[in-house]
């Protein structure tokens, strides 16, 4: 009967370091989960600044785009009219 007793013992301290281990286990990927959503909540800030200054600079360069048409064409009418040329 001894043996019975040491026997369920053993398996019940078994269960309970089992059970012991599974908890500290969870706790660790739980917090492993918390640190994964604060760095994807940095990375979407980040990727959000990084997005909207993307579209000033786009915006940025249309309007510098624009702005080199419009000099490039009143150089255009300039050399196209011969008596401003001769002039100068």
């Amino acid at each position: 009967m001894c043996d019975r007793y040491s026997a369920d013992d053993h398996s019940a301290n078994l269960l309970e370091r089992r059970w012991f281990a599974a908890g500290r286990a969870a706790a660790e990927t739980q917090a492993e989960c918390d640190a994964l959503a604060q760095v994807l909540d940095l990375a979407r800030a980040a990727w959000l600044g990084a997005r909207t200054r993307l579209l000033q600079l786009e915006a940025l360069r249309e309007a510098l785009g624009e702005e080199l048409a419009q000099v490039d064409e009143r150089e255009r009418q300039w050399l196209s009219e011969p008596e401003r040329r001769s002039a100068a």
